[in-house]
């Protein structure tokens, strides 16, 4: 079977700044991306559909037979068990939402037309077959776990990352601590090959500790589960990390963190807090940035959203940041509760900035494409790699895509 992971409209939308530079499925929480969940359930590569300025770098791969699955919804057991029980034209469902559609003759030849066909049946209780014959649906009975808003992810990667774990080290055997590391509930700590933990004081009584393979946890850093540090990330000297966090891989974190996921090739390298937050890839935290998480009158947070271009409430007491690709901060910044990044900007104020802040802006002013571009490629470079003509494409439509933001006083 052919398996392909669709982006539905609405929920993309709500997603975004994340998912204006990756498709839903690329989207991390627990140890891995949802598409790397998904791969692992179903023992097999999957594809994307996606927005067409996506698909350069994250291709549709079709077949005679095709299950097209909601890319924003988590999987275990039960699901994947359910979605592979699908019959030629069956969609499994569970109230207006469709998790999946097992779709026979193959998927048209056009992205477009493809896309289509998730995007119809996820928004009707009575989905088409893409030969526009009634398809037959099966309400699915068990709970499912689904991100549809930003402040989803870091509200459900607790429990992704005890579940991720339990399955990335079920029947093996973590490679040894040292003796330098004082740990609690070490049963619970696995260390992947090549990590180098000295000196660490390790809490896994509250949940599992993850290190990644080839990842660092220098002298007095204190880590409380359940925590993932992926590989080939370094966690510096004295850093304080607190439960329900990932900070994926190659990243450099310093300073305090709490409940935060960081995508991958990240630092926040310094003091500073981060909590209740998301940070895309390639981000960087100037020296003593902090984000509020917590309202002084502790009423509920209110945040940008792009799918309906205001302010919606979260419905969530506790929520800090969430920041795209490639933006960064300078030294001292302060976020407000609540705030809202966009891809490639650089956040320089005095005080407390705007809680959105737009794509390709430096300090609240519009930030020129090529400069953008410039260093992007240096950063890249930084670590040994390449930014591809699909990436730079991608960040060009971007750019155009969010050209009324930046006009915005």
């Amino acid at each position: 079977m052919n398996y392909i992971l669709f982006d539905d409209f609405q929920i993309r939308q709500q997603l975004l700044p994340f998912t204006f530079t990756r498709p839903i499925a690329d989207i991390r929480i627990g140890v891995d991306t949802i598409r790397e969940k998904w791969e692992r359930f179903l023992g097999q590569e999957v594809s994307i559909l996606t927005e067409a300025y996506l698909s350069e770098k994250f291709p549709i791969k079709t077949a005679e037979e095709n299950i097209l699955i909601n890319a924003s919804v988590l999987p275990d057991k039960e699901l994947v068990k359910a979605v592979m029980s699908l019959k030629s034209n069956e969609v499994l469902s569970q109230g207006d939402t469709m998790l999946a559609h097992h779709i026979s003759k193959g998927i048209a030849g056009k992205t477009q037309t493809a896309q289509a066909e998730p995007k119809a049946a996820s928004q009707s209780n009575k989905p088409q077959a893409s030969d526009n014959t009634q398809a037959e649906e099966i309400e699915y009975p068990h709970p499912v776990r689904q991100i549809e808003n930003n402040w989803d992810i870091f509200l459900l990667n607790a429990g992704q990352i005890l579940r991720d774990v339990a399955e990335l080290t079920q029947g093996r055997t973590s490679a040894p601590l040292s003796a330098t590391n004082r740990v609690l509930g070490a049963e619970h700590v696995f260390v992947e090959a090549g990590a180098k933990v000295e000196m660490a004081m390790i809490n896994a009584t509250e949940g599992p500790v993850y290190i990644g393979q080839d990842a660092e946890i220098m002298e007095g850093a204190m880590l409380r589960g359940p925590l993932v540090v992926g590989s080939h990330s370094t966690i510096k000297m004295g850093a304080k990390i607190y439960g329900g966090t990932t900070i994926g891989p190659h990243c450099k974190v310093g300073g305090e963190v709490n409940n935060a996921v960081i995508f991958g090739y990240s630092n926040k390298a310094h003091d500073g807090f981060l909590g209740n937050a998301v940070l895309g890839e390639w981000c960087n935290l100037g020296a003593d940035t902090n984000n509020s998480n917590l309202k002084n009158d502790y009423s509920t947070v209110k945040v940008w959203s792009y799918a309906t271009d205001t302010f919606v409430s979260t419905d969530e007491q506790f929520c800090g940041l969430f920041m795209g690709d490639h933006s960064k901060t300078a030294i001292n910044t302060m976020f407000n509760t609540g705030t809202v990044v966009g891809v490639s900007a650089n956040v320089a104020a005095q005080g407390f900035p705007r809680q959105f802040i737009p794509s390709f802006t430096w300090a609240g002013k519009p930030y020129p494409l090529d400069k953008a571009l410039e260093t992007a490629r240096k950063v890249y470079g930084r670590r040994h790699l390449t930014l591809s003509a699909e990436d730079e494409a991608i960040l060009r439509h971007v750019y155009r895509q969010t050209h009324d933001y930046r006009s915005i006083k």
